[in-house]
């Protein structure tokens, strides 16, 4: 499978991955291919909504990863929509 170069923005310091693999939908069950930069963004987007869900977050942290979790969304919405109705909406 071809490898597209989709930039991870600035602000992003997740863990950034070589290859891409398929990710199936937690809770439906669908599954689509993501490129190494989308799944670093579906990882740090799926951490980021499990550290709000468990509220492990001190409150100094939280406005910066409600922030972070926003603008992942953002980007994987802009950059693959098809899979982000997959797998986030």
């Amino acid at each position: 499978m071809t490898e597209t170069k989709t930039k991870l923005p600035k602000w992003f310091n997740g863990q950034v991955y070589e290859h891409g693999n398929t990710v199936t939908n937690r809770f439906g069950g669908d599954s689509c291919y993501l490129s190494a930069e989308e799944l670093s963004m579906y990882d740090f987007i799926i951490g980021a909504s499990v550290m709000y869900e468990t509220d492990i977050m001190t409150e100094k942290f939280h406005d910066k990863l409600v922030t972070d979790l926003r603008k992942g969304l953002d980007w994987f919405r802009k950059n693959n929509a098809e899979a982000y109705m997959i797998l986030l909406d």
